[in-house]
């Protein structure tokens, strides 16, 4: 029996490459003659790099820019001939925040910003940008900013550029950009289709989680509509509605008009870089994928969801392993599997499962592999 296992990281309790090798400790405990082959994924967003570094040869680039909320810190990105690869978490991600530091109404992505401009200085022809982890909701204009755009308000001043101050934008302003930006071929890895603002935009989906209150939610969502009628009227650039466009607080579609941009989905750029689809000519039995939380985003274009539609093209059954599903039925119906359980479905606590997370995949693994056999 051939299996490959090809999980995300499970967040804040194990890389994508532990997970593997819990699965394997379960399978081989299972039968000790189970081929099994490990290869590590992600979805583009934080920690992509980290995947892409395992089959590519990368070297790092260190200097000082600005966190969310302007802070210096070191930062880094990674090149790789005349390409630079650039997670933009690094610069303008939640995780770089404490808790009480996260409030997108007032974070910005200057920082990335500040990475795209020292890769363009160095010339990179070729920038993909990674858009996973935000804590921010400016629709790119920080990013922007730090290339030169300039955004000002009714009182022609330039405002700060951060969530906040969307709404105030009575004009943009590029005659001061550092750079020509369309000599440059960006791709920007996204692993959601959420359009800039309303219902399912930027603001009302993912501002809450990034520590912005219900009546800055509103507001965030204005501000984004605002974002979309400026960039109509200085740009002649209709975005807002694209797929990926309210992707990472709206850096989706700020790329777009300030970047001339590509959105490339997540999950297929890293099957194609890392070689994944080979896969599929061998004689395989199983996948097993998975990633730290299961619910309908997962059907956005997570690793699991691209996993699972590319296994049914070949008949290749699949097993899924969690730390926490919600929406069970749902991706039960959408994705198939021929087994989908989680640790927090062993009735432990929270804490227990973060901490003992590889000796509950392993379970999770073994009993999957006993019902499949008795089922057969």
């Amino acid at each position: 029996m051939k299996v490959v296992i090809a999980p995300d990281k499970f967040k804040g309790s194990l890389s994508a490459q532990e997970v593997c090798n819990a699965v394997e400790k379960g399978l081989k405990r299972f039968d000790s003659s189970i081929t099994c082959i490990k290869h590590p994924l992600a979805d583009g967003g934080e920690g992509t790099l980290d995947i892409l570094e395992q089959y590519l040869t990368l070297e790092t680039v260190f200097l000082r820019v600005k966190n969310p909320i302007f802070e210096t810190i070191v930062s880094s990105y990674k090149t790789s001939k005349d390409t630079a690869f650039i997670e933009m978490s690094k610069a303008s991600g939640l995780e770089l925040l404490k808790e009480n530091e996260r409030n997108c109404f007032y974070t910005s992505t200057f920082g990335t910003g500040e990475l795209i401009a020292d890769a363009v200085e160095r010339g990179f022809k070729n920038i993909v940008l990674f858009i996973g982890g935000s804590a921010t909701n400016d629709a790119g204009i920080g990013m922007a900013a730090a290339l030169g755009y300039e955004f000002f308000d009714s009182n022609n001043s330039i405002i700060k550029p951060i969530g906040k101050e969307l709404i105030n934008i009575t004009k943009i302003s590029s005659k001061n950009v550092k750079f020509n930006l369309s000599e440059i071929n960006f791709k920007i890895i996204c692993d959601v289709k959420n359009p800039l603002y309303g219902k399912n935009g930027a603001a009302f989906v993912y501002a809450k989680q990034k520590g912005a209150n219900s009546k800055e939610i509103e507001i965030l969502n204005e501000g984004l509509i605002n974002f979309d009628t400026q960039v109509k009227k200085s740009l002649k650039i209709d975005v807002a509605n694209i797929e990926g466009a309210g992707a990472a607080g709206g850096l989706g579609a700020g790329a777009l008009s300030f970047l001339n941009a590509q959105l490339v989905s997540g999950i297929n750029f890293v099957f194609e870089q890392t070689n994944f689809n080979n896969y599929f000519k061998q004689n395989i039995d199983l996948i097993i994928t998975g990633e730290g939380s299961i619910d309908k985003q997962t059907l956005e274009g997570k690793v699991v969801k691209g996993i699972c539609e590319e296994a049914k093209k070949f008949n290749i059954p699949v097993c899924i392993v969690s730390g926490i599903i919600e929406d069970k039925q749902l991706i039960l119906a959408k994705l198939n599997p021929i087994a989908l359980n989680s640790i927090m479905e062993l009735k432990v606590s929270t804490d227990e499962a973060m901490s003992n997370a590889k000796f509950y995949i392993e379970k999770i693994i073994f009993n999957q592999l006993k019902i499949i056999k008795k089922a057969n």
